[in-house]
This record gives C-alpha cells, sequence and structure tokens, in this order.
C-alpha cells in the first residue's frame, strides 16, 4: 500500500503488482520452481614420488572432491599428494604415452561430453613412439536433479 491524498494522508492504495492486489484474470502467474539443481565435483590427486594416484567424483563440492581424492591418494603412503585437476559438472579425460622417453607427457582436460575431454586430452598428450596415447582415467561429474 502507499498514501494517497496530499499532504495530510487521506487513505492507502494498493501498489501494483504488489502481494494482495488484486491482479487480471489475464495475467499468468509466474512459474514455479519444480525442483534444484545440484553440482557434481571431481577431482584428481597425483604423488611425483609413487606415482600413486587419488580420484574422487560426485561430490557435492570442491572441497570435499580435492580431500577425498588426497586421501585416496595418500592410502598406500604417498607424502606428496597434490591436486592437478579438479571439474564440476563436466567430463574429465586423462590420457598416457604408450611409449615413454624424453619428451613424452599425459594429457588431461576436462569438457562438456567425454567425447570432447578425450579429444582435448590427446592433443596434450606426446607419445614416444607418435602414436595415440592410451586412456589411462576418465569421468563426469554430472548434476543432479532434486525435485521439489
Amino acid at each position: 500500500m502507499y498514501p494517497i491524498g496530499g499532504q495530510g494522508v487521506q487513505g492507502c492504495a494498493p501498489i501494483p503488482g504488489a502481494a494482495g492486489a488484486q491482479s487480471s484474470s489475464n495475467t499468468p502467474a509466474p512459474p514455479r520452481p519444480t525442483g534444484q539443481w545440484h553440482d557434481a565435483w571431481g577431482a584428481i590427486a597425483h604423488s611425483k614420488s609413487t606415482s600413486l594416484v587419488g580420484t574422487a567424483t560426485a561430490e557435492t563440492s570442491r572441497r570435499s572432491a580435492e580431500r577425498t581424492a588426497l586421501k585416496k591418494c595418500a592410502v598406500e603412503g604417498a607424502k606428496d599428494c597434490t591436486v592437478v585437476m579438479t571439474y564440476s559438472n563436466q567430463c574429465f579425460a586423462w590420457v598416457v604415452p604408450r611409449v615413454v622417453g624424453p619428451g613424452t607427457q599425459s594429457g588431461m582436460a576436462q569438457a562438456p561430453t567425454m567425447e570432447e575431454a578425450n579429444e582435448l586430452a590427446q592433443k596434450e598428450c606426446k607419445d614416444g613412439a607418435g602414436d595415440a596415447c592410451k586412456p589411462f582415467y576418465s569421468d563426469c561429474a554430472e548434476p543432479t536433479f532434486e525435485r521439489f
């Protein structure tokens, strides 16, 4: 409501569109949400000294995904595990060279689809024989929908 009638308030009128105000029968009600999306997180942790790896997927937060990956990496005794990648609501691919040697490197990528993630990871990977790299780990952290 808002005052009407000049300096000496003589009455109140409804604010158009406010709750309690009469609405036209032609005006549709605003849509109500039918649910809520929840993010999903994944993470990869790696130990350079032992080559151990820890992974996490379908976690509810970045922090939770990183903690889980670090814990899994350290389970066999690695003391130098570090998070090398986190991803949310995306796919992740890690490919490694089939032939290891000078100048070789693995490739990691995240993308909306697994196909895209694999393609991007292959572009990053360098194999000693010049061949395509082999898959090492892949995952999709897909969001979930909770209906109301």
